[in-house]
């Protein structure tokens, strides 16, 4: 593989390790405040706990979809990154109460 290949494949996955990263700041950044206004905080380590869960679930089905299912190709890959930045942009515009 030319070096630009090996270049470009490694700020890939340097860019969707930020990604992770920040899925997982954010979540556990807000997880206690979410969790104190709906009065809930003893139940905070359920949800955190169905978090990991279910992201340490989906993350092999995903493999699985990319690889075996749809093929090596970049669009199941492009099209996760799409749906976090646009949940992230919703998010980010919601109001509080």
């Amino acid at each position: 593989m030319p070096t630009k290949g090996v270049l470009l494949v490694f700020v890939g996955l340097m860019i969707t390790e930020l990604l992770a990263s920040l899925d997982q700041t954010t979540f556990t950044t807000a997880l206690p405040t979410i969790a104190g206004q709906l009065r809930g905080v003893d139940q905070q380590l359920w949800v955190l706990t169905a978090y990991l869960l279910t992201s340490t679930v989906s993350l092999p089905i995903y493999g699985w979809i990319g690889k075996d299912l749809i093929g090596r190709r970049k669009a199941p890959f492009l099209a996760a990154i799409r749906l976090f930045v646009v949940g992230s942009i919703i998010s980010g515009f919601a109001g509080d109460s």
